[in-house]
């Protein structure tokens, strides 16, 4: 999905030339650092705007209203990544159920919540899976009176 959406936004920037040479480039190998590319930002408002189905004044009120933060540019241009957009999709998906602003908020930060808690969770049952390997080699050098 973010592969189809990196294209959609070069054709909104290139003209069909200059498309066709990067797609002939990127078709040939897709970047191993793409997971952690998708946090980058790459598209600009106008680009942002098409690729999510809101308009530029709603990106600029959800940013003001602390829904997303894109990146900026060293002039100040917002830079949205592909998780800019998923999470747009999100606030989309939520606006349509009928939720304002501030409740879309709340939802945000209690769904990054749960995804830390659970990652957290899962280290710790990793960490605790590989103490209890460790347990029996343990027991085995100690001598209990």
């Amino acid at each position: 999905m973010n592969c189809h959406r990196f294209l959609i936004a070069l054709e909104l920037a290139l003209c069909k030339d200059e498309l066709d040479v990067v797609r002939g480039e990127w078709s040939s190998s897709v970047p191993d650092d793409f997971l952690a590319r998708s946090a980058r930002g790459v598209y600009g408002i106008s680009v942002a705007s098409e690729l999510s189905g809101i308009d530029p004044q709603t990106l600029r009120l959800y940013e003001r209203r602390g829904l997303l933060t894109p990146a900026r540019t060293d002039g100040g241009t917002r830079r949205y990544s592909d998780d800019d957009l998923d999470r747009l999709q999100r606030i989309s998906e939520l606006v349509a159920q009928g939720i304002n602003i501030a409740g879309i908020a709340q939802i945000l930060h209690l769904e990054r919540r749960t995804d830390e808690l659970e990652s957290d969770n899962s280290d710790l049952k990793s960490e605790n899976a590989r103490l209890r390997s460790e347990e029996p080699t343990l027991r085995r050098g100690t001598r209990h009176p």
